[in-house]
């Protein structure tokens, strides 16, 4: 028995690339946003330990809504979203975290993930999971 397949139904190309938090902590804030930048236009899904901090994310908003005025490759922007603990505990872990996040430069029990709005349609963030709803 032959199976129907439907037409238009594809999904496009894309990769899910991992890149840990040692390969952009020497960077400064123009370089890592070009990073992954060049990184997620070429259809990648980036996941980065760790996260940016408020003005990196800010700059690479600018910088993609930049581009879709410029109309640069066909490029829609990106879906962007950071998850971390929910930040219950107490004192002492508290401090823990925070002397470890001063020594690694860097807020290393996060995730980012970046993707190009042309791929990922949506980010769902719940307290204990992330959903990436992909655009067909």
């Amino acid at each position: 028995m032959k199976k129907k397949v439907k037409k238009g139904l594809k999904i496009k190309g894309f990769t899910i690339q991992f890149l840990p938090y040692s390969e952009i902590r020497d960077l400064d804030s123009d370089k890592r946003v070009k990073k992954i930048l060049g990184i997620v236009m070429n259809n990648n899904i980036l996941l980065i330990q760790g996260r940016l901090r408020p003005e990196e994310e800010t700059r690479l908003i600018e910088e993609t809504m930049d581009m879709i005025h410029q109309g640069k490759n066909d490029f829609l922007g990106i879906e962007l979203a950071v998850i971390s603990d929910n930040g219950d505990s107490n004192f002492f872990s508290k401090i823990k975290k925070s002397l470890v996040n001063a020594l690694s430069g860097g807020d290393l029990g996060a995730v980012t993930i970046v993707g190009p709005a042309t791929i990922v349609k949506e980010i769902k963030k719940n307290p204990k999971k992330i959903e990436l709803l992909l655009d067909r």
